[in-house]
């Protein structure tokens, strides 16, 4: 790490910069009078109009926000696309006077329409000029470097990685602008490796590039305080590394492997990192990963592509795009390009489905074969009613990303419309504490006969409250997460009618609906409209995260957890969803500790899980964190899918990460 670096790092952890901001008053009053395209872009050509430039000492990049504040639009009834991967050489490769060029084009051949569409597009492609020629007077005093940079980009294509970089940064600046959330980095080292060879080629020194790259990861730190997220740090900038090729290849470049050293020596959380491997992946791979995950940063995350290629083919992606996915936001596969998914539509509540069942149906099964026979009946009720108002949603245009998605301007349609793929994903949410209720209902209720049908609906009804010796029983029962096949099938089971019911159905743009195993912030948000359930889990506390062991289940370690979940076909339920898993970060403090983490995250991959993260945590230390916030300002932590500073969380995902099960090896 240069000086440079290191203190333009400091200036980001002083968190000072943030003091310049500005609030705006905003005039909308023109916006209800506008086509439907116009007002998909009206928010963000306000905010670049009103823009001026802002400079931070040390940073080579560029483009910051000055106004805090975006323009207040109501959308009404209609949705905000997120969790997209554009295609950034479309404007990198091109610049923006060809695109405009090109867009005039297409305006001679088109109908009135498609009119509104292109008017629309030349207007979003006008106000970034303006924004990036303020950036190019302003840089001449502020930032040579940057200066001599935007005499080319983004007016021209980029020449160079430096070039490359900032317009890539310049792009992530306008899309912010325009109101869109979770917009990814998608295949870093892919799409702007060629890009840092002809550098290399050309006699650039790697330290000068890497000194780039470092000074690109900080610079899309900077603004992540006003990025719009469910909680601070959900804001969607993964980067996926590595990956097979469509020629059955793997192959994880020189850019990569200064992506995790980045990451390494920056200590931040974006761009939270994604690596693809697979059975070919060398284990020197698993040990840089592990290395990373050694710094409680969260990440990086693995993703198999010897599951997720295979799964993403069987759901109808052609093949070239399938070997080129990339992840959203937090772990959802999609694909990058040309795709329109909607990866977390909506999610289903599998302990509800199993209460719902339980509750209705019981006291008509003589066997647990026939009320399983009513969960999965549960089950497809709900996943009815979730494709049913799913369905119904109308997505706002969101034209600027249009520029940014093959087929697009070629078709005169907004992403909408014009995109190749328009799926939708549904997440699976407290899958494992739905298995280890049906547990307790078929060993308690129909095998033992410890328990009556009736008197078990009271015990829930009453949280337990005075059946305490039920709840020691519950306590003692096989779960998920202990290598127990009894608990496991289970939750195979509810996964494939989960799956197999919801997987090929059709969504209102002719796409289809897709089944993971993720949660995202549901496993608190949907567990506060549950009560107690059969596995001994209290009213309205919260479920696992994603498809992990419930947080009070006592477990063996953490390869009998492994073991346990990935005895799925996960191909079935492709939508996304890993493990989630915590260590001490005690075990990391030597290579020994480093090397049997590696083994373990190689062994889950070889053993066809489809997704894994991991947290390296002190449990002592959250808890002075919650008692001591300023003593831990830059305390990193994974939440769901992504990595948040500990300190800026709602206290229950602090108390979520701080009860699950923290492994020594």
């Amino acid at each position: 790490m240069t000086d440079r670096i290191k203190e333009l790092l400091n200036t980001l952890r002083s968190k000072e910069y943030r003091k310049n901001r500005i609030e705006k008053t905003w005039d909308l009053s023109n916006f209800l009078n506008l086509n439907e395209y116009d007002k998909g872009a009206y928010g963000g050509i306000l905010m670049l109009e009103n823009e001026t430039p802002v400079f931070i000492k040390n940073d080579e990049i560029g483009f910051y926000r000055k106004i805090k504040n975006m323009p207040p639009i109501e959308w009404g009834e209609t949705a905000r696309l997120g969790n997209i991967t554009p295609n950034y050489l479309k404007l990198v490769g091109k610049g923006l006077i060809k695109t405009k060029e090109e867009i005039k084009e297409y305006i001679k051949k088109a109908n009135n329409k498609q009119k509104e569409f292109y008017n629309c597009e030349l207007n979003i492609v006008n106000a970034m000029e303006k924004i990036a020629k303020k950036y190019k007077n302003a840089a001449k005093t502020e930032c040579p470097k940057l200066y001599n940079a935007l005499k080319t980009v983004p007016f021209n294509k980029a020449e160079s990685f430096y070039e490359a970089v900032v317009f890539v940064k310049f792009i992530i600046y306008c899309m912010r602008c325009f109101m869109v959330d979770h917009i990814t980095l998608g295949g870093f080292d892919k799409y702007l490796y060629s890009y840092f060879e002809n550098d290399l080629n050309n006699g650039v020194k790697e330290e000068e590039l890497f000194e780039t790259l470092e000074n690109f990861f900080l610079s899309i730190n900077f603004d992540t305080d006003i990025y719009r997220g469910v909680q601070q740090g959900d804001n969607g900038q993964s980067m996926v590394l590595g990956g097979r090729k469509i020629n059955g290849e793997y192959e994880f470049n020189r850019l990569a492997e200064l992506c995790l050293k980045a990451s390494y020596e920056l200590n931040i959380i974006d761009p939270k990192i994604n690596m693809r491997v697979c059975k070919d992946t060398p284990f020197e791979l698993y040990l840089k990963g592990t290395e990373l995950t050694k710094k409680g940063l969260g990440f990086p995350q693995y993703c198999n592509d010897d599951v997720v290629i295979p799964g993403l083919i069987g759901l109808g992606y052609e093949k070239q795009d399938a070997y080129n996915y990339t992840v959203a936001a937090c772990w959802e596969f999609i694909i990058p390009n040309c795709g329109c998914d909607v990866p977390n539509v909506t999610s289903l509540n599998f302990p509800l489905a199993v209460d719902k069942a339980l509750r209705k149906y019981i006291s008509k099964a003589d066997t647990f074969d026939e009320f399983m026979g009513f969960v999965k009946k549960e089950i497809e009720k709900m996943c009815d009613e979730l494709i049913k108002k799913a369905n119904s949603i109308v997505f706002s245009k969101v034209p600027i990303i249009s520029l940014l998605i093959d087929g697009c301007l070629e078709n005169g349609k907004d992403i909408t419309e014009g995109a190749k793929y328009h799926n939708f994903g549904c997440h699976g949410v407290g899958i494992s504490n739905a298995a280890d209720a049906l547990v307790s209902i078929k060993k308690l209720v129909f095998e033992e006969k410890y328990i009556s049908k009736d008197e078990l609906i009271k015990a829930l009804d009453a949280d337990f409250n005075g059946y305490t010796e039920l709840w020691h029983k519950i306590e003692g029962l096989p779960k998920c997460g202990n290598n127990d096949d009894y608990a496991d099938e289970l939750m195979c089971t509810i996964m494939l009618y989960f799956s197999d019911y919801l997987n090929g159905k059709k969504n209102q743009f002719g796409g289809i609906y897709r089944a993971g195993t993720g949660s995202a912030m549901d496993y608190i948000f949907e567990a506060e409209k549950v009560g107690a359930t059969a596995d001994g889990r209290k009213a309205y506390t919260p479920f696992a995260s994603s498809y992990s062991p419930s947080i009070t289940v006592k477990l063996n370690g953490p390869l009998s957890v492994m073991q346990s979940f990935t005895k799925f076909d996960f191909t079935k339920i492709i939508n996304g969803g890993p493990l989630t898993m915590e260590f001490s970060s005690n075990i990391f403090r030597n290579e020994y500790g480093v090397k049997k983490v590696a083994q373990l995250v190689q062994w889950y991959i070889l053993h066809g899980g489809h997704q894994l993260q991991l947290n390296a945590v002190n449990r002592e230390t959250l808890l002075d964190a919650q008692k001591h916030p300023e003593n831990y300002e830059n305390l990193i932590v994974r939440v769901w899918g992504w990595s948040g500073y500990f300190n800026e969380l709602d206290v229950r995902f602090q108390n979520h990460i701080i009860k699950r099960t923290e492994f020594g090896v």
